[in-house]
């Protein structure tokens, strides 16, 4: 049960509804941003930050997602697990294969390219202070600086997501099937 009660487009002033309505086309997430939601600016900020980053695409779908399960992965987070695990599904990779990122070096269902978004979570997450340029050169053969910086700020992000639902202790049994966490 949750540490904070959760909110819901009721609560927040009349001018968030879009906002709301806007974020459940995100994912599963009202449980979330009904925490948010006692503090308007956090749900304001925070979601309007992630619907327009999800309309505008720039970093391939999969990708975002190995990230955002790698990190959660790493902190534990069950909460991000279970609601983006099935967003991975969707792209390709199993259940099983999600749960294992950490293994990137070996996993059969990652390509050079996966196992290089992997390795770079790992070292935004454990690494940022010694983390050499030469992952900077490999990830310059495959994204743009664009999509460098959102996969930076996105992983970085979900850390601090990792957290905020682990000490607010936000329910991960609530995650979507694997299609309708791809809408």
């Amino acid at each position: 049960m949750p540490r904070i009660t959760v909110l819901d487009k009721a609560d927040l002033p009349p001018a968030l509804g879009p906002l709301w309505d806007r974020m459940t086309t995100y994912g599963d997430f009202a449980d979330q941003a009904g925490v948010m939601a006692h503090r308007p600016p956090i749900f304001e900020h925070t979601w309007r930050l992630l619907t327009s980053l999800a309309d505008e695409a720039v970093l391939p779908k999969r990708y975002l997602e190995l990230c955002i399960v790698t990190v959660s992965l790493i902190n534990k987070c069950h909460y991000c697990v279970a609601h983006h695990a099935p967003k991975l599904a969707v792209a390709g990779i199993s259940e099983a294969g999600a749960q294992t990122l950490l293994d990137y070096a070996t996993h059969p269902e990652l390509d050079d390219v996966d196992k290089l978004v992997v390795e770079y979570a790992i070292a935004v997450t454990n690494d940022w202070n010694r983390t050499r340029d030469e992952i900077f050169t490999r990830l310059h053969a495959h994204f743009t600086q664009a999509q460098i910086v959102e996969m930076t700020w996105r992983t970085a992000l979900c850390g601090a997501f990792n957290r905020f639902n682990d000490i607010l202790q936000l329910d991960a049994g609530q995650s979507a099937d694997a299609q309708a966490a791809a809408e």
